[in-house]
């Protein structure tokens, strides 16, 4: 028999975060090792648990779930979505310009669906969270990737975006919070990216899914917020700040200047109805999620217990000799640095699986966020603070050994 090939449309297509090295880590949990893993935000495994509050209200409401609702979602939850756009100073939205999806991902590929023809391209950040630049392509576009400056905390680089315009460009991905650096963007910075996209016709796609996950005090401002003359796509869920991953219960909105994207609209408008709608269990936590108790503050406030992981995790990483670390001002995860004088890495999916069959520690290497070189890797400081304590000591374990490996070759 003939073998069956994959569509050449994924041939660009990667998502190394539940990529080879996880399936490698998972045929050595076949044979009964223990790995500790870092690679991804599932909040549920590391004890976060959904607020009681939204699982009761999904409970109570399961007998009314079992029937399809419109295309773009129940009227109560966009209701308090499109509350929720006014607490954060987005003007303009109306109940139907919400789009209700099975978490933000899947409105992610609608968004790049809709819009995209073959060769036209989209400024994407590097690093990203990679479902960005896999949507693009697989919706026939160019992923541009700008670049996010280390040296100033991992904010962009608006002269880099700059360069990076051609007239095929249609729009530009900001990710604030970020993923995977954990930087917060200031008002400034946002504002500059605004005028970027004004003066080159550009939609804004922000990608805001840990906007309440923030320390030391911090605020965040919707990009959306600082413009009515420029198209902004912005989405969000219930995933991290409501621990609720399995849920897959997300939003998007459109607002801004939508006179001139009817037509990009009825696109979104044909994708959302071809999909029927999103679960309907998970959109009956949406309202009660949004109107309740924000226990997000209590876990990243003083004495919470995400402060704490991420104080420790960026002590214990930046503690190991050749490692640098931006401390994240937000979401779940850090990207350190490897200096490339002492860790002299070539693959870094390499380096991840070694330091799987050496340590029994699973990471996401630097270039599967499509980071430009092999030397960064991130982790997720979710894990209590005693599996924490022992995952970096691992980590630094082996990188001890590939120091002295390194030395002896020199």
């Amino acid at each position: 028999m003939r073998p069956i090939q994959k569509s050449k449309k994924l041939a660009d297509v990667c998502y190394d975060i539940r990529g080879p090295v996880l399936e490698k880590a998972k045929q050595m949990e076949d044979e009964g090792h223990k790995i500790i893993k870092l690679n991804i935000g599932n909040l549920a495994v590391f004890g976060f648990d959904a607020p009681d509050e939204i699982v009761q209200d999904m409970i109570r409401n399961m007998p009314n779930a079992a029937g399809y609702t419109d295309s773009k979602g129940m009227f109560a939850p966009r209701k308090a979505i499109m509350h929720y756009t006014q607490e954060k100073k987005i003007s303009g939205v109306t109940i139907e310009d919400i789009y209700i999806g099975n978490g933000a991902s899947e409105l992610i590929v609608m968004g790049m669906n809709a819009l995209l023809n073959t060769g036209d391209e989209v400024l994407v950040p590097a690093p990203d969270y990679p479902l960005w630049t896999a949507a693009v392509s697989l919706s026939g576009g160019k992923p541009v990737h700008y670049v996010c400056d280390e040296e100033s905390g991992w904010l962009p680089d608006i002269d880099d975006i700059k360069k990076r315009i051609t007239p095929n460009t249609k729009a530009i991905v900001v990710i604030n919070p970020n993923n995977p650096t954990g930087a917060l963007y200031p008002v400034e910075l946002l504002q500059q990216i605004v005028e970027v996209a004004r003066q080159h016709h550009l939609i804004v796609f922000a990608d805001e899914i840990y906007d309440k996950t923030l320390y030391d005090g911090e605020k965040h401002t919707s990009i959306a917020s600082l413009a009515e003359d420029v198209l902004f796509i912005t989405l969000n869920g219930l995933s991290k700040n409501y621990r609720s991953c399995g849920y897959r219960s997300g939003w998007m909105v459109v607002s801004g200047d939508k006179k001139p994207a009817k037509d990009y609209i009825e696109g979104l408008n044909m994708l959302a109805s071809m999909r029927l709608c999103a679960n309907a269990p998970g959109q009956y936590a949406i309202q009660t999620a949004l109107g309740g108790y924000q226990s997000i503050d209590d876990l990243v406030g003083p004495g919470g217990r995400l402060l704490k992981q991420r104080d420790l995790a960026h002590k214990l990483l930046s503690d190991i000799p050749g490692v640098s670390c931006v401390k994240p001002k937000s979401a779940l995860y850090m990207f350190p640095k490897l200096d490339p004088k002492i860790y002299p890495i070539k693959d870094d999916q390499q380096f991840a699986y070694e330091l799987l069959a050496e340590e029994r520690v699973l990471i996401v290497q630097g270039t599967g966020f499509n980071w430009i070189a092999p030397d960064h890797f991130r982790v997720v400081f979710l894990p209590n603070s005693d599996d924490l304590t022992e995952a970096i000591g691992r980590i630094a374990r082996f990188l001890e050994g590939y120091r002295k490996r390194h030395a002896i070759a020199a």
